[in-house]
């Protein structure tokens, strides 16, 4: 049975809004991006507006240029350390076993 409501699901003032109540679009212009993936991305920008060097790749998240032949480098990925992989790059062993004999040298005394 229905409701007899010809119009449900819609409120008062609800309709599809044209160019007459919202306005004039402003003038865009569409710039093409290319990532190393050979990804392109299409943005649209107001024609007055400054264009940015890079944009984000939507794809794979890489930097995207302008340049389709020499697109921007992926970031590098650096793996995770752990303390003891810092420590290492900041002293050598001899260092370490000094600091060693320092902290024994102390602890027997």
């Amino acid at each position: 049975m229905s409701s007899g409501n010809a119009i449900r699901g819609s409120r008062v003032g609800a309709g599809p809004m044209g160019e007459a109540e919202r306005g004039e679009a402003a003038p865009r212009t569409w710039v093409s991006f290319w990532c190393s993936n050979a990804h392109e991305t299409r943005p649209s920008f107001a024609s007055d507006a400054a264009i940015p060097e890079q944009w984000e790749c939507p794809r794979c998240g890489f930097p995207a240029g302008q340049d389709q032949a020499n697109p921007p480098a992926p970031p590098r990925v650096e793996p995770y350390k752990t303390h003891l992989a810092y420590v290492k790059e900041r002293r050598s062993d001899a260092d370490g076993e000094a600091i060693l004999a320092e902290a024994l040298a102390r602890l027997r005394g």
